[in-house]
């Protein structure tokens, strides 16, 4: 039976032609590959979402093991007396300068100070006892000069509570600057993950939309082929020089007066599924994912009505989502991230109303005063105080382990401020979470 694109009757919906069955047979196998092909995608799309789990299981695994090295790290120690001379060190120092501590004891700290260091400025910086970072250098036993230290300074206290002298701790730069380029590098591989994992979401949105019209103009096609079969043997049958009787029986049972009726509906039907095709293709080109896109001034209002449509068809058990925008809310910036700042926070509203009785999401938008703002709500449990204080913090999540990377909230914020603009997240009186998105109106 072949498949429709509208409640009319079946009967409508079938098509003739007058193609060489070759043809037909040409589009139909195209038309399989077409659906194979989706269905490898699709496949290969819920191999990468494990794979992404299981690289974010062990991108925080390198998180947890990054903070217990730097924990590990021992600081130097120098304790001296208000006069600047040395009373203590720690084996840090010793190892850094290679002196042997005998050597350092009642030796004034200008002594073992580099001289490119400023040993006179740092006298003053000890006398202030502020705790203000310095950048130093210190001498080397063997005549030369150490890495960039960065020291810290506090007063030291007696028994009295008096000043008694002072004490600087300090840590190699070298080492923070290693440990801090490791954990950029962290940053950026989830952030990059976080990106991957918005574009997966996307994927199976788009997906589900591509299926639809694909899957009715597949079926068409499929009653295309065997309704020419059913013309080629009537013409055969003319072209024969077959008697009229012969060829009004075989008009009859091939229904050829059907099939001529139902071909206009089938045309347009199949030009409607194409078209729908069409279409996704080309808001697909419309957004430009890239941090680095040019500006540019665009309608908000369908960016987040598509946003909304693919969200929703690519999650399975979604609650309701109800849109109410304004006809126009024209914003300038990329329309690209925009996206991906709505889908996160749809995805985050569905997952919170997910198996409760009723649920259900609005988007709400409207301009005034010069401002657009979006509202997402939703009617699930809410947030707790608490959370509500870190939900924009990066790594923040309260999801199970591998399920997220508490970087959308972070990076939707981030998105948000870079347009001008605001993100706030709140409860709603009624219970469920509210996000308020505010962003200047382009003229």
């Amino acid at each position: 039976m072949p498949i429709h694109t509208d409640p009319r009757p079946a009967s409508s919906y079938e098509f003739a032609g007058g193609a060489e069955s070759d043809s037909a047979s040409a589009q139909e196998t195209a038309w399989i590959e077409v659906i194979r092909k989706m269905e490898e995608v699709y496949s290969d799309l819920i191999q990468y979402e494990v794979e992404l789990e299981e690289k974010n299981t062990a991108l925080e695994e390198a998180q947890r093991f990054i903070n217990s090295v730097l924990s590990a790290v021992s600081d130097i120690l120098i304790v001296c007396d208000q006069k600047g001379h040395i009373q203590q060190v720690n084996l840090a120092f010793l190892q850094l300068t290679g002196f042997a501590e005998i050597d350092l004891f009642e030796r004034p700290l200008e002594d073992v100070m580099a001289e490119e260091s400023g040993s006179l400025r740092l006298y003053s910086w000890i006398d202030s006892g502020t705790a203000c970072d310095r950048e130093v250098r210190f001498r080397s036993a063997e005549g030369g000069a150490t890495d960039p230290v960065a020291l810290n300074c506090a007063t030291r206290l007696d028994h009295r509570g008096l000043p008694a002298g002072i004490v600087l701790t300090g840590r190699p730069v070298g080492d923070l600057r290693r440990a801090y380029e490791a954990l950029k590098q962290a940053q950026a591989q989830l952030v990059q993950q976080e990106k991957m994992a918005s574009l997966g979401r996307l994927i199976a949105g788009v997906a589900h939309e591509l299926n639809n019209p694909i899957s009715f103009v597949y079926g068409n096609v499929h009653a295309l082929s065997k309704y020419t079969d059913r013309i080629t043997a009537y013409l055969d049958a003319i072209h024969g020089g077959a008697d009229p009787a012969s060829r009004d029986r075989l008009r009859g049972s091939l229904r050829i007066d059907e099939i001529m009726t139902d071909l206009p509906a089938l045309i347009g039907g199949t030009s409607e599924g194409a078209q729908r095709v069409a279409d996704i293709v080309r808001n697909l080109k419309r957004l430009s994912f890239s941090a680095s896109g040019g500006q540019e001034t665009f309608d908000l209002a369908e960016v987040i009505a598509k946003a909304v449509q693919w969200s929703g068809s690519g999650k399975r058990g979604a609650g309701a989502i109800g849109l109410d925008l304004a006809e126009a809310l024209p914003v300038r910036g990329n329309a690209g991230q925009l996206h991906q700042v709505v889908v996160n926070l749809v995805e985050n509203a569905l997952d919170a109303v997910a198996g409760l009785a009723g649920a259900h999401v609005s988007i709400s938008g409207a301009i005034a005063d010069g401002n657009i703002t979006i509202v997402i709500e939703d009617n699930g449990p809410g947030m707790a105080e608490d959370i509500l204080l870190k939900v924009f913090d990066p790594f923040f999540t309260t999801k199970p382990v591998g399920k997220g990377t508490g970087l959308g909230l972070w990076i939707s914020y981030g998105i948000v401020k870079d347009h001008g603009g605001s993100l706030d997240a709140a409860n709603r009186a009624g219970g469920g979470g509210r996000f308020t998105i505010t962003l200047p109106a382009a003229s």
